[in-house]
């Protein structure tokens, strides 16, 4: 798959991987996917939540399967068992295959066309669909793969212990403002634990990029600019406005370019670094590397 050409962060635009589970319309960023298989036979994995199908080896590497269809709680029709294909994602060290029914295609939209799903739950971090998009007469829904995967221990929460033993500079100033665009709720909620963890105080959260850079213009000429943020941490894919345009943004505004910009997100690999860089980032972490997230903002903040 030729990554140079599915995600262009000067346009703010994405291709959306179109795919079916039972009757169902999802979809996922195309830059998230390594390739699509035919279904293959597994190998169980004894004890494991009902979700995980098995694995299997493909391309010297370990792949564990999730039933796309259990975790949402959509039947299966009757000449589908056996059959359907796997959507394989590559998440920082491991590969996941999803079983889903059928693949209808690459949709090309912009991130502005996403829209924000409704809450159907009082705990923000319970949903698994971060995001909808809206074609002719059919919804698409995009889910949260990160917190799918988490929810079934595939990825272990010890990752993150290593923040705990972070050192704070004697001369950090912990009250100064921080502003998070994630939309991801899951991914959001491990980012602000983790830093008031180590004492930061004063927190700002947006849901998506555009409203991240409507809040950080909107400080543009105020003498209390480098308090009100002190720096940005952002995902890649979000409604509105990417987490690359978002960034460019801030770096070519003459006033904003300052500010500190960080790309945190499970995109992080070879081919989106480069767009990172172009973007004006100055540093780019994997959902794994919050410690060293937090050790680099540290750094930037003490200069």
């Amino acid at each position: 798959m030729d990554n140079e050409i599915i995600f262009d962060s000067s346009t703010n635009e994405l291709k959306l991987l179109e795919f079916l589970v039972g009757v169902e319309f999802f979809g996922i960023n195309i830059a998230k996917v390594s390739e699509i298989i035919r279904f293959t036979e597994l190998t169980p994995v004894p004890s494991s939540p009902d979700a995980i199908e098995g694995v299997f080896m493909h391309r010297d590497k370990l792949v564990t399967v999730i039933d796309l269809h259990v975790v949402l709680k959509l039947p299966i029709n009757e000449d589908e068992h056996g059959n359907g294909l796997f959507i394989v994602c590559d998440f920082e060290q491991f590969s996941v295959a999803f079983h889903v029914s059928t693949v209808l295609g690459i949709q090309n939209l912009t991130w502005a066309s996403i829209e924000k799903p409704p809450s159907v739950s009082k705990k923000a971090d319970d949903g698994i669909t971060t995001g909808m998009a809206k074609l002719d007469d059919k919804i698409i829904m995009i889910l949260d793969f990160e917190k799918i995967i988490c929810d079934l221990n595939l990825i272990d929460d010890a990752e993150h212990d290593s923040f705990e033993s972070i050192d704070i500079p004697a001369e950090l100033d912990l009250s100064k403002t921080l502003v998070i665009a994630e939309d991801s709720p899951f991914l959001c909620k491990v980012l602000i634990d983790a830093l008031k963890n180590v004492g930061f105080k004063s927190i700002r959260t947006f849901y998506n990029g555009l409203e991240a850079w409507e809040y950080v213009s909107s400080k543009k000429g105020s003498p209390s600019l480098k308090n009100d943020v002190a720096a940005v941490i952002s995902d890649i894919e979000m409604p509105q406005m990417d987490g690359h345009t978002l960034t460019r943004l801030i770096k070519e505004d003459k006033e904003l370019k300052g500010i500190p910009v960080f790309m945190f997100s499970s995109l992080i690999h070879e081919n989106m670094r480069g767009r990172g860089d172009s973007a004006g980032a100055d540093g780019q972490f994997a959902r794994s590397q919050i410690g060293e997230l937090i050790s680099t903002l540290n750094e930037h903040l003490t200069r």
